[in-house]
């Protein structure tokens, strides 16, 4: 094997003639910022390191899951004694039951889950499940909001209020996704009428209450009540999409930031990955007991995997729920991810530079921009190529940003104080120079 093979350049090279594009997920060939991807040898804690050995500062985190950071020494004992007993079993096992137990009893909207292997079929499930109890087959989803390359969900928004959406991929019919209306995220006025026009025959209404697939964008308190009140009226259910916030920005997950604030608010289904993973995939979805008891084999709504539940799977995100669970763990968290946002803001105030960002838990995001975006057409409308400038700029420093404008970034609590101050400085630098 040539030395030129093991660079990242050549690793790439190698790569698009055996996977298209070269990469296995889209977002990972940099299309979005140019350049030549980073090829990843190996990580720990905070940091990764490429196939040249250069180590960055790691703010991807696997797009969420390594909320402990790489390694942690409790979730790899887990692993490791799990993957000694088998790797899988198409047969139920005791931690399954344990894993279930354990989200159940941080987030009570939940009676029951299933477990599954990633956020898109555990998103695609939720939503059978909600036309399957509901009997209705119209579904709401938001622009911006990600929820998985399911055919029924890879939409964009129609020409008008309220309208239907159109495929955004192709090998996705019309008429597939002719049930779907996609609607502006905070939008009052388009949820309304979506309501007044079609609510005896919507199924669902998903969302992501923090839309990381729009870099960071929470929904705003008056747009949630709304949802919960028109979903409620009408019978549809309230779907929240949790595969990114699940137990990132809260122990509670988003929902329970939402309940400290709407009296009464709960989710009617929930979709949850990543975090409960801790790097393995693993997702769920779950609800009241009456709904997901509509489910095979008690109910008529068909939903299988054979490697649903795996063993090694269920070790890693159970260690992991039961240390983020800990005294203190996300008051920590929360604070190092707020002194990255402030000292990224502060860098830009002094460089000149129009920025602003927003931060929950270990969840974060920041626009080149003078305001906050609330919706998707404000996020594209920020500067790209001023971020894409940055992420170069800092990816050559050593810190590793989602190569993207429209992704969330991430602080795990291997993060350091000084791996925190690091960032800020070299963000000042490049800055700088912008």
């Amino acid at each position: 094997m040539s030395t030129e093979s093991k660079t990242n350049a050549g690793l790439f090279a190698r790569a698009q003639k055996v996977i298209p594009g070269g990469v296995n997920s889209p977002v990972r060939a940099f299309r979005a910022v140019g350049g030549t991807p980073r090829f990843i040898a190996r990580a720990h804690g905070a940091y990764m390191v490429d196939a040249e050995g250069k180590r960055y500062i790691d703010y991807i985190g696997s797009w969420g899951p390594m909320i402990l950071g790489h390694g942690h020494p409790a979730v790899l004992e887990a692993v490791k004694k799990a993957a000694a007993d088998g790797f899988s079993f198409g047969a139920p096992t005791e931690r399954e039951i344990e894993l279930a137990e354990e989200i159940l009893s941080l987030v009570p909207s939940m009676e029951q889950l299933r477990l599954v292997s990633s956020g898109t079929e555990a998103a695609m499930s939720a939503l059978r499940l909600a036309r399957g109890a509901t009997g209705r087959s119209y579904i709401v989803k938001f622009e911006g909001c990600y929820h998985g390359h399911a055919d029924a969900l890879l939409v964009k928004a129609g020409s008008g209020l309220a309208t239907f959406g159109h495929p955004t991929s192709a090998g996705v019919p019309p008429e597939v996704v002719q049930h779907t209306m996609v609607l502006e995220y905070n939008n009052l006025a388009q949820i309304e009428e979506a309501f007044s026009l079609h609510g005896k025959d919507i199924a669902c209404v998903m969302i992501e209450p923090i839309a990381g697939n729009m870099n960071f964008v929470r929904a705003s308190v008056p747009f949630m009540t709304k949802l919960r009140e028109l979903c409620t009226k009408h019978g549809a259910l309230l779907v929240f999409d949790e595969v990114m916030t699940g137990f990132r920005v809260a122990l509670g997950s988003a929902q329970s930031l939402y309940a400290k604030l709407i009296p009464g608010f709960t989710p009617d289904l929930s979709v949850f990955g990543k975090v409960i993973g801790g790097g393995m995939p693993l997702a769920a979805f779950g609800g009241k007991r009456a709904v997901m008891e509509q489910l095979a084999p008690l109910g008529p709504v068909y939903q299988a995997g054979t490697l649903s539940g795996n063993p090694v799977a269920t070790a890693c995100g159970l260690a992991t729920l039961r240390e983020i669970r800990k005294p203190g763990f996300y008051e920590a968290l929360g604070a190092k991810t707020k002194t990255l946002v402030d000292g990224l803001l502060g860098a830009a105030r002094e460089a000149g530079v129009p920025m602003v960002g927003d931060c929950e838990g270990g969840m974060f995001g920041f626009f080149f921009a003078d305001a906050l975006p609330q919706n998707y057409p404000a996020v594209i409308a920020t500067d790209k190529e001023r971020f894409n400038a940055f992420f170069h700029a800092m990816l050559e420093s050593g810190v590793y940003f989602a190569p993207a404008l429209y992704e969330a970034g991430f602080v795990s609590a291997a993060h350091s104080a000084d791996d925190i101050s690091a960032t800020v400085a070299a963000a000042a630098r490049c800055l700088r120079k912008s």
